[in-house]
């Protein structure tokens, strides 16, 4: 199947969803921060970007189911083979201390499976993009595309690991250990596996848990680009579940001379 009309509207919400968010950002529009039940942040600038990015799907495609961090979950989705998983805001805590990296995401699964990805960075206008067997793509400027592919380094003195700026855990501390890593890039939300697929880094490695609206779309992005994405056991990742929640933790390498779980 072709998924180029999903991919069209898609990137055009990311990037309308990005110019709300940097509204906000800039200070046109007050953050408003108000926190979730998790603890987690909910600014103004996910509710307008969640707003715009769902109007936008449901409006080209009514019979696709839509989950959404900032959307009540309907079960109902359950039963369609269909659904886009959305983050309107990834990295709202890279958004609040200001540094930039956060992105707007968004995917389409079908039959569970990840077959579209979008990834949009509102601060430097970068859209990252991909669907099932048509390659992934990062358009740096509008109009310039260059397509993705992941890097062959197998050398794991040299290993170029990216990190998440909020999330570290002991399971990584013992992998850095263990294998002497010591190149490392510390960067937030979904641009950790927009690094490894454009290869800028050859191996991202995630043992906290997720949600769904985080991995979707940077994983086909990924995948497409030549990496291996699999949950932290060796199973694929699924999507739109009864349960959101990544609970197994994943990883995403250019080269499986590269697993090291």
């Amino acid at each position: 199947m072709m998924w180029n009309e999903e991919l069209e509207v898609a990137k055009k919400a990311a990037r309308e969803a990005g110019t709300a968010i940097m509204e906000v950002y800039n200070g046109k529009i007050p953050a408003q921060i108000e926190y979730k039940s998790d603890n987690s942040p909910l600014t103004a600038a996910d509710k307008a970007a969640n707003r715009i990015i769902v109007d936008a799907l449901s409006r080209s495609f009514p019979h696709y189911a839509i989950l959404s961090e900032e959307e009540k979950d309907h079960r109902e989705r359950l039963t369609n083979e269909y659904c886009f998983v959305v983050d309107p805001l990834d990295g709202t805590k890279e958004f609040v201390k200001r540094n930039g990296q956060f992105t707007v995401n968004i995917a389409l699964a079908y039959k569970q499976e990840s077959v579209m990805g979008v990834i949009f960075v509102p601060v430097t206008g970068e859209l990252y993009y991909a669907a099932r067997g048509m390659g992934a793509y990062a358009e740096k400027t509008e109009g310039a595309v260059q397509k993705l592919s992941v890097s062959d380094h197998t050398d794991h003195s040299a290993l170029r690991v990216v990190m998440s700026n909020s999330h570290g855990c002991a399971q990584m501390d013992e992998l850095i250990q263990k294998y002497q890593l010591t190149n490392f890039v510390k960067i937030g939300s979904s641009l950790k596996g927009c690094m490894v697929a454009s290869g800028e880094a050859d191996v991202y490695y995630r043992f906290n848990p997720t949600m769904e609206w985080d991995t979707a779309a940077m994983q086909c992005i990924a995948e497409e680009a030549g990496a291996i994405f699999r949950q932290m056991d060796g199973t694929p990742m699924l999507y739109n579940r009864e349960d959101s929640r990544n609970s197994k933790g994943f990883y995403i390498i250019n080269r499986i001379e590269n697993l090291l779980v």
